[in-house]
């Protein structure tokens, strides 16, 4: 009974043992990536046309967001504006006279050029039928008649003519009128607005915190939205591209806390995490001068780093050490 007792006893120590080389022995002690320092990098142009007046940023300056660092000449576009916003006065204007309709004053000078016009024609048709009766005694001529005929029969239509003119004073104005006065109001402040947007599309404005990488237009060059202006690397996030090959991706996982080195900085650990790693394998880069890996499918791995004295430059070559022993701290963006 002892004898079963001590060998099951040995067979459960040596299943323990076997686990626990399974876990720990594969697991190495430190382990090594090497990469290159990253950035994003922004391709910057003009959003409208024109020569270029002013470029206010030298390459390797830092900017800061919204700033201005360049900008177009307007010396055209203002007059455009001037214009267009008195044609909108203009209209507004208009369509103010159209909704408030006829003046009293106006009204009554309408009443009252009707009231001229009534006797002016019963002062015709008097003087036609005086003509008329002295024709047959040949006291007048048959074309003073016909003068005085015409004479009554244009009094009468201007009698109606003033008439009319009342009518559409008291009645007021069409709703269609108020309406084609109120679009063409819309139209011209459309135009103005749009004036207004290029003229603020004159100053080129900087997206982000950057560093100008490269000044790529002069004073007196034509700009476009298709000619970049300059080339912008943003300030951050920065990350390490590693690579690491398929045998020892279980090692690592996002949020694993690292440290970075580059050869410019010996002795300088940069704090650092995993922020993402590929799930598509590819071909290590040429950049990474690794012998054992230079024809190896790897995994892409970016390790972000802090950086606040901006002392990392783009593509530097970095190597990145993860602590393998330490739980997920941080999750990279």
């Amino acid at each position: 009974m002892k004898r079963i007792i001590v060998i099951a006893l040995l067979l459960a120590i040596a299943a323990a043992s076997a686990w626990w080389y399974r876990q720990h022995a594969q697991a190495p002690a430190e382990l090594a990536l090497y990469g290159n320092i990253d950035f994003r990098q922004v391709t910057l142009a003009f959003n409208g046309n024109g020569p270029v007046a002013e470029v206010l940023v030298e390459e390797g300056e830092q900017i800061k967001q919204g700033q201005v660092i360049a900008r177009l000449d307007t010396s055209r576009i203002l007059p455009q504006i001037d214009q267009a916003m008195a044609q909108v006065d203009a209209q507004q204007a208009s369509l103010a006279r159209l909704k408030n309709g006829s003046r009293p004053e106006e009204i009554a000078q309408a009443r009252a050029n009707l009231v001229a016009a009534e006797a002016e024609a019963a002062n015709a048709r008097l003087q036609f039928e005086r003509q008329s009766a002295l024709v047959p005694r040949a006291a007048a001529s048959q074309q003073t008649l016909d003068n005085a005929r015409s004479a009554a029969a244009v009094a009468d239509a201007k009698v109606v003519a003033t008439r009319k003119a009342l009518d559409l004073l008291v009645a007021g104005t069409r709703i269609e009128e108020i309406r084609e006065a109120d679009a063409q109001l819309r139209a011209a402040e459309a135009q103005a607005a749009l004036l207004r947007a290029q003229l603020a599309d004159a100053d080129l404005r900087a997206p982000v915190d950057a560093v100008v990488r490269s000044r790529l237009i002069e004073p007196g060059e034509m700009a476009s939205p298709t000619r970049a202006a300059f080339s912008l690397v943003t300030i951050s996030p920065k990350w390490v591209r590693a690579y690491i090959s398929e045998a020892q991706l279980g090692h690592i996982r996002p949020g694993m806390k690292a440290e970075v080195r580059v050869d410019s900085l010996p002795g300088r650990a940069i704090p650092g995490w995993i922020g993402f790693i590929s799930s598509v394998a590819e071909f290590t880069p040429k950049t990474v001068q690794t012998e054992e890996l230079r024809t190896s499918l790897v995994f892409e791995v970016r390790v972000f780093v802090d950086d606040p004295d901006n002392v990392l430059r783009l593509g530097m070559p970095a190597t990145v050490r993860p602590h393998l022993d330490d739980a997920p701290q941080k999750a990279g963006g």
